[in-house]
């Protein structure tokens, strides 16, 4: 599903890869995205015949940046979106629950280790923002859960690097 999803943002955006250092914009981009994250943004490099280690360190950048902010500011802004007046926000908000109601229980029976593997298995639904809103929900410590997302994201990374540039760049290229 990733990859498909991945194929259109290149094909929507693909124009911008023409541009010096456009490639690296557009998986910069990708790897900020929810659902995506650097799992995208890997497959999108091995997509683009980017350079593995260049796009490895720009995935990760994109991947970590929004991880402090989901942590510290979640909380106020799930309260926000409850109480807006707007259908669709509260709507998205709903949605945001339900997904933290169903991965609540392993991240709180395992704390900073079920953390680090909800986040560094790289399967649908997991990952950074999804790991980091549960531990923005539970109240977890934030220092803790900032270096288990990292942690998280780093082992994400290895992964995706051999699935993206070994396995997909095999088939592929």
């Amino acid at each position: 599903m990733a990859d498909k999803l991945v194929k259109s943002i290149i094909g929507l955006f693909g124009g911008i890869t023409s541009l010096k250092f456009g490639k690296e914009i557009l998986v910069f981009i990708i790897s900020l995205m929810p659902i995506l994250e650097l799992r995208g943004g890997l497959i999108a490099a091995s997509l683009l015949k980017m350079n593995p280690i260049s796009s490895y360190i720009i995935a990760i950048i994109g991947n970590i940046l929004p991880i402090p902010f989901i942590l510290w500011f979640m909380n106020s802004i799930l309260n926000w979106m409850h109480n807006c007046k707007f259908k669709r926000i509260r709507k998205v908000a709903k949605w945001l629950d339900k997904k933290v109601k169903k991965h609540k229980k392993s991240i709180e029976k395992y704390g900073f280790w079920g953390l680090v593997l909800f986040v560094g298995v790289p399967l649908p639904g997991t990952g950074a923002w999804t790991g980091c809103l549960i531990a923005s929900v539970l109240e977890m410590d934030k220092k803790k859960s900032l270096i288990a997302a990292l942690i998280g994201v780093l082992m994400a990374s290895v992964i995706m690097m051999i699935l993206s540039f070994g396995i997909i760049g095999g088939i592929i290229g």
